[in-house]
């Protein structure tokens, strides 16, 4: 009741002020009008070490807090055949394993102590190591990280910890029916290149300490490390003690880490794994774009019409909420940093539409490829996108690591600046071109994990080619 009063008492004082303005007209929502939104990415200030060390600043005194990101040039794209999860039995060891003349328990009892959280891990394409801490206890962390850096004890024990628990993982990475599907496609499009390999009990056992050593030998050099700062601190005390850390570890002639081109097309095919659950889980793949690709604005738009847009989007507009034939579908572009990344489409729905719903992805990318999308999916698609792109930089410490991974990827000068502009600069016939170019249902890979007599029309409706998987593989 009380509640209910205010709400009257709000609204009779609303009308109470209009009518102080004789004459005033009363605008309903959509008759308002706005400035248009001015954006600019927040300032980082870049500098270079005399060893080769890559520096990005961001001062930000809201809390008593510091923030470290290291990022090393190499990553688990690096990884031979026989060892696929090197990198990521190294980004453990790093870890773990003890550094300087602290052991391993005595790193994280000094890390329990400062009150830090303090992780590495590994991607295709680096290692990046993430601390946090009061910028009080910046120099003890930064002191900490330079061990790690330049003496990683690499724990002989620890290793053992890392590798059980990663053989656990590929142990029941079968127990989740995306998990399988994932798999199941990434081999399918990348094959045997490092993108399409995943552990497993036989690559992970041949990693020993000795790999882990040359890894770091390999690659962490001062001219192959990009680091990230930003809160509470001091410009001149930081960069003394950054120097005295690390000015005496020496410039070195290094190869960089390899990247493995990309063997060729794949070959379309309906991949199915025999699960005994109630609904499938569908996957639909093509090896897609990378961030060098001159209409990846257009894609970007393009796929939020798609599937990328959430109730906004095509997929889930037909096949949820007019048909209720899924809880979620979407699709995205994993755009590639430097290789190529996926296109996927995916979904779960009941075992006994499966073909259904197939049909019906298939057909929506098909729409996408032979119609201009309307104007009001057009204009919800830029806007969505340009306004969002602005969430982005709301944290400061993802505003300096951003700028330093556009440097290490070797992003075009003015890219974050002129991303809204190019979004916004999207038309119809540049949505239509890039589906065409880059949306091809008919060649897709397919890939069902479910009840397999579910599947059994598949084959003869698609008109490809159909491989049954064992063991997720």
């Amino acid at each position: 009741m009380k509640l209910r009063f205010s709400t009257l008492l709000l609204l009779a004082s609303s009308f109470l002020l209009a009518s102080c303005y004789p004459g005033a007209e009363v605008l309903r929502p959509d008759q308002l009008s706005f400035p248009p939104l001015v954006f600019h990415p927040p300032a980082v200030e870049r500098l270079e070490l005399a060893n080769g060390i890559r520096l990005y600043l961001k001062e930000d005194a809201e809390l008593p807090l510091l923030e470290v990101t290291a990022m090393i040039g190499a990553g688990s794209i690096g990884d031979p055949p026989g060892r696929t999860g090197e990198g990521m039995l190294y980004a453990a060891g790093l870890r773990t394993g003890g550094a300087g003349s602290r052991s391993p328990d005595e790193v994280d009892r000094l890390l329990e102590r400062l009150a830090a959280d303090f992780s590495v891990g590994s991607d295709d394409y680096a290692t990046t190591l993430e601390l946090s801490l009061q910028s009080s206890d910046f120099e003890s962390g930064l002191g900490l990280l330079a061990d790690v850096l330049l003496k990683p004890g690499f724990a002989p024990e620890r290793l053992e910890l890392a590798r059980n628990q990663a053989i656990e993982g590929v142990r029941r990475q079968n127990d989740d029916p995306g998990s399988i599907a994932s798999r199941a496609l990434m081999k399918a499009l990348y094959g045997d290149h490092p993108l399409g390999r995943t552990p497993t009990v036989e690559t992970l056992s041949a990693v020993d300490r000795g790999n882990l050593v040359d890894f770091h030998r390999s690659y962490v050099h001062p001219d192959n490390l990009w680091l990230a700062i930003s809160g509470d601190f001091d410009r001149a005390a930081l960069l003394e003690t950054l120097d005295r850390l690390f000015g005496h570890w020496p410039r070195v002639p290094f190869t960089p880490q390899v990247i493995p081109p990309l063997a060729g097309a794949h070959r379309p095919a309906v991949l199915v794994a025999p699960k005994e659950i109630p609904q499938t889980t569908i996957l639909l793949g093509e090896v897609g774009i990378d961030k060098s690709s001159p209409d990846q604005h257009a894609v970007r738009v393009m796929n939020y019409i798609l599937g990328g847009g959430g109730f906004n989007s095509r997929l889930m507009s037909e096949i949820r909420s007019d048909r209720g034939l899924a809880y979620s579908v979407y699709s995205y572009y994993q755009i590639g940093r430097l290789l190529p990344g996926p296109f996927i489409a995916g979904c779960e729905t009941k075992s006994s539409s499966t073909l259904e719903v197939v049909q019906l992805m298939r057909r929506i990318m098909e729409q996408m490829r032979s119609e201009p999308v309307s104007g009001h999916e057009l204009h919800l698609a830029r806007e969505s996108l340009v306004n969002s792109f602005i969430f982005a930089f709301d944290d400061s410490h993802d505003v300096v690591t951003q700028a330093m991974r556009l440097d290490y990827y070797d992003y075009p000068a003015g890219y974050l600046e002129t991303f809204r502009d190019k979004v916004a600069a999207v038309t119809a016939a540049d949505v239509l071109e890039a589906a065409r170019a880059h949306l091809h249902p008919e060649s897709q890979t397919l890939v069902l994990v479910g009840d397999q007599s579910a599947f059994e029309a598949i084959p003869a409706a698609l008109g490809m080619p159909v491989e049954i998987l064992r063991d997720g593989k």
